[in-house]
């Protein structure tokens, strides 16, 4: 294998597939990437046997060939050579190593067969839509926050992608927490069947279509999900398991309405919640016409309260909420207002955006 390559057209390529290999590694070559020099174009794979990551560049090749190569190192290393440089990457066999150069810096990486790398195996996908790329990273930016990190309830561990009332809708929960997004359904989506993509996964998809501005095609089968943006692919085994009937958790009757400004009441969720516990980061909210009274009050971290100005439409009520995921539903939020729907102190309430009527967000309420 001998070419020449633009080093931001390589660090580029190598963006999208190395943050996929874990950082340690029993199996030696999954610390690796492939690197396959065709005409015209380097392709780099990586993989975790779970998800693999595709991504190609032009290059001037001058003997094709396929190797393997430390993903890590091999990023660091472009990324740290000099913006505009040209690169050369030349396997030596008589010493097995990567060669590469550019201007003044020369490396020599180890190398592992192409023969021995492991990539997954395709399914034919038996749903096959598209959608463009600002949609699935709202999909993404709006849910993903929610995703559980309980590894018990594995079946929590991503977003749950599916069809419902006509919507291609995403769906993140924590149990304590519900996060949801959708937009039209997409023209040959309507077959698809729920799907939850792992948490990974998600990151991993988000960081691909960063930057991209064109249309997804997106493959979905049993067991794996595929995602196409341009020369970028990305294949992910699917989470095996149920996700729960999340409908019943959405309040349908809660008929307190709270309006606030979303800055304001970020920010002083924000300074009151620096005195909190970190276990619990409980907040109290005491709501009444004009106003609700942000408390906390704890014997060994100290004391805090800030009034906001807001609209309340019903009796006077004091509910608690975990003040950082107060915080993450605000930064979801795309407009100026935020709107909050209670029933009573202990009921779920309903978080709304005026802005964006096709997101919603679940609050379980803590004891005050």
């Amino acid at each position: 294998m001998k070419l020449t390559i633009d080093r931001s057209e390589l660090l580029s390529a190598l963006s999208h597939v190395q943050s996929v290999v874990e950082r340690r590694n029993t199996i030696p070559i999954l610390s690796n990437v492939l690197l396959s020099a065709g005409p015209g174009a380097l392709t780099l794979t990586a993989t975790d046997l779970d998800i693999e990551a595709v991504d190609a560049a032009d290059a001037r090749v001058e003997q094709e060939g396929g190797l393997t190569a430390p993903a890590q190192t091999l990023f660091d290393v472009v990324r740290k050579l000099p913006e505009s440089a040209e690169v050369q990457l030349e396997y030596l066999p008589e010493n097995q190593r990567l060669s590469i150069q550019a201007g003044r810096s020369r490396f020599a990486l180890p190398t592992l067969p192409a023969s021995d790398f492991q990539t997954l195996t395709k399914d034919p996908g038996s749903v096959q839509f598209t959608l463009d790329a600002n949609d699935l990273k709202r999909l993404i930016d709006k849910t993903r926050f929610a995703i559980s990190t309980e590894e018990t309830r594995y079946y929590l561990n991503g977003v749950y992608l599916h069809i419902a009332e006509g919507k291609l809708r995403a769906v993140a929960t924590d149990g304590h927490r519900l996060a949801l997004s959708e937009i039209d359904a997409p023209q040959g989506a309507a077959e698809l069947a729920g799907v939850i993509i792992p948490r990974k996964a998600v990151a991993e998809v988000r960081r691909l279509i960063d930057g991209f501005d064109g249309i997804v095609e997106i493959s979905a089968s049993e067991a794996k999900i595929v995602f196409t943006a341009g020369r970028a692919i990305l294949t992910t085994k699917l989470i095996d398991g149920s996700f729960p009937d999340y409908g019943r958790v959405i309040p349908q009757n809660n008929d307190k309405t709270l309006k606030v400004e979303n800055v304001a009441l970020e920010k002083a969720v924000d300074r009151v919640a620096t005195v909190s516990a970190e276990r619990s980061r409980s907040v109290k909210l005491s709501l009444e016409t004009d106003k609700i009274i942000l408390t906390v009050n704890h014997a060994e971290t100290g004391h805090g309260v800030e009034e906001v100005e807001a609209e309340y439409s019903g009796d006077p009520m004091e509910i608690g909420f975990n003040a950082r995921y107060l915080l993450d539903i605000f930064q979801q939020i795309d407009g100026d207002v935020i709107l909050f729907d209670f029933n009573d102190p202990a009921a779920p309430a309903l978080v709304r955006d005026p802005a964006d009527p096709a997101s919603r967000y679940v609050l379980m309420p803590l004891r005050v």
